[in-house]
């Protein structure tokens, strides 16, 4: 559904992306990850045939983002970090307006799309305000809504829960998975669970280029050198601790303090080669130890994208 080979765009002597490539399959929700000033919004504005690139080549839809421009805009529904919104306007008349100006011609058409999209977007109960007056995250909720008007194939959402409570949050995400049944989704953010609760596959750029594509779950067991195990473990802290570390496989044994019920807590960190939480599991139990918890411990995606960002600065420094 979306192609972007060796795409790069120059404003002068500042490269803001340099030779981007990836694609973006029928139905899927990608993240689109980056630092800020790592070419993210750049991407997006020429995937939106908002701005040319310098060089490479992009199809949206089967359409040439640079030949085919206006075809593109047809089959784009586009979310910017800041949206573009008039705030004179009511929200109803403000959809209404950019519905006709998306070729919804029929007024009857206008109708069912505005109507539906308000309440799928949870500004119905809004509709007769003016938008100056809404908060930023019923704003936001009206650029989606605006996003979606002409049912477009492909949906570009830049920053699209900023401003928004944990329960806006909450219904807007479970808003956008719906949405891959009849669309294709790229989706740049900041707030990395969102991404891990949403995305199919992530792209991470700095630097205006790719240092990762992947599947959230890929990325963060590729990117740890090392199993960790998380123990609760009620017994003599001392013998626990040494029968623990002679234990083989196990590289390394932190002890974390004690829980609400007192017992107290280890981090193990084991080869990444295998399971050991089976092991583990039997070598406290043996010794008559009370195992209240054991599970594994996996790196969030935040600490993935951050040493990766942080590793790929390092090479070009």
């Amino acid at each position: 559904m979306i192609e972007v080979d060796h795409l790069s765009k120059y404003y002068g002597p500042v490269t803001a992306i340099r030779d981007l490539s990836f694609s973006v399959a029928q139905g899927e929700i990608l993240g689109f990850l980056g630092p800020n000033g790592a070419g993210k919004t750049t991407t997006m504005r020429i995937l939106t045939g908002f701005m040319p690139a310098s060089s490479g080549r992009a199809l949206v839809a089967g359409y040439d983002v640079f030949t085919q421009a206006l075809e593109v805009r047809r089959r784009v529904g586009y979310l910017p970090e800041n949206v573009p919104l008039y705030p004179e306007m009511t929200v109803s008349g403000y959809l209404h307006f950019v519905a006709e100006v998306k070729g919804i011609a029929s007024r009857r058409e206008r109708l069912h799309h505005v109507g539906s999209l308000m309440e799928l977007c949870g500004v119905h109960e809004m509709q007769r305000r003016l938008i100056g007056n809404l908060s930023k995250g019923y704003r936001q909720r009206v650029g989606l809504a605006q996003a979606l008007l002409n049912d477009p194939p492909v949906l570009i959402l830049d920053e699209p829960t900023v401003g928004l409570d944990p329960r806006q949050i909450i219904d807007i995400r479970q808003t956008i998975k719906n949405l891959r049944q009849n669309h294709t989704v790229i989706l740049s953010t900041h707030i990395l669970p969102e991404v891990g609760m949403t995305c199919d596959r992530v792209v991470i750029i700095n630097g205006g280029q790719v240092v990762a594509v992947d599947t959230p779950d890929n990325l963060t067991e590729r990117t740890q050198p090392y199993r960790a195990v998380s123990l609760e473990v009620q017994g003599p802290e001392e013998a626990i601790l040494a029968h623990l570390q002679g234990l083989p496989g196990i590289l390394n044994v932190a002890k974390n303090g004690a829980s609400p019920s007192g017992a107290t807590l280890y981090t193990l960190s084991t080869t990444k080669e295998r399971d050991m939480r089976a092991e583990i599991a039997q070598a406290v139990v043996q010794q008559g130890w009370q195992l209240l918890e054991l599970r594994a411990v996996r790196l969030s995606l935040e600490e993935v994208f951050v040493q990766l960002v942080t590793e790929e600065g390092e090479t070009h420094a």
